[in-house]
């Protein structure tokens, strides 16, 4: 169907506002933006880091908001892209602009922690901006890990703290405090009301702490072509032996 540039402006902006801000026919949904030109500043960082020919490639973008990157995965050929969001409007607004970019997308309304009733696992998982939203982020991970998870694992989350990632020990005795006052050890920082002005945002992760979130749940970091990027593998082992199961083993 076409939609001529009166109809796409109406139509943005009745289902406005956008967190994303996609270009339609020459018409962008979110001009003014904080962040600018969002998420296209971030996607120019990091793109080369997913093949540009995703031929045969399923695809699934959890958290997918407005579509932006389900958008630019169909445009590389991918044979199937999922896009899931727990927020109706926003799955609105991707249903919208797929159909103005003439694209073959899927979106459902599902929860990241729905991911288990999709009964398959997808070439590529995308997780960007979402972690931080969660009031149980390595539940997720988890669940990422054990029921969709395929080749590759592309994950992004908003950081603060300090942005040094040094290695920490295997164990240390009860009575060392000290590896907690260090600014690179791994840290959640907890938000009991607003961050932003936003009540959804709960956890955020220092550099250390989701690097570690991310190997904990079974990943193995590929590269980080972005601060805020990384581009994962599954490994062959979790730390988790199940999402609903925290046990490490047997205790000492």
């Amino acid at each position: 169907m076409h939609y001529s540039a009166d109809e796409i402006r109406r139509r943005a902006e009745a289902l406005g506002p956008w967190f994303h801000n996609i270009e339609l026919g020459g018409i962008v949904t979110a001009p003014n933006h904080f962040l600018g030109d969002y998420p296209a500043v971030k996607w120019r960082k990091f793109a080369d880091s997913i093949p540009a020919d995703l031929s045969g490639k399923s695809v699934l973008d959890i958290g997918c908001n407005g579509g932006f990157y389900s958008i630019q995965m169909k445009r590389r050929g991918a044979a199937h892209v999922l896009g899931i969001d727990s927020d109706r409007e926003y799955l609105e607004q991707a249903r919208f602009a797929a159909a103005v970019a003439d694209l073959d997308i899927t979106f459902e309304q599902l929860s990241v922690y729905d991911v288990g009733a999709l009964g398959r696992r997808f070439d590529i998982v995308l997780f960007m901006g979402v972690l931080y939203h969660l009031r149980h982020p390595l539940l997720a991970l988890d669940l990422i890990r054990a029921h969709v998870a395929g080749d590759m694992l592309v994950f992004q989350s908003m950081q603060r703290g300090s942005p040094e990632a040094e290695p920490v020990a295997a164990d240390y005795e009860f009575w060392d405090a000290a590896p907690f006052e260090r600014p690179d050890f791994p840290k959640l920082h907890f938000i009991e009301e607003r961050y932003a002005a936003d009540p959804t945002n709960w956890w955020i992760p220092n550099r250390a702490c989701v690097e570690a979130m991310l190997r904990s749940s079974g990943f193995e970091i590929v590269s980080r072509p972005e601060e805020e990027v990384y581009v994962c593998r599954v490994a062959a082992t979790s730390a988790a032996e199940g999402a609903v199961h925290p046990a490490r083993g047997p205790r000492p």
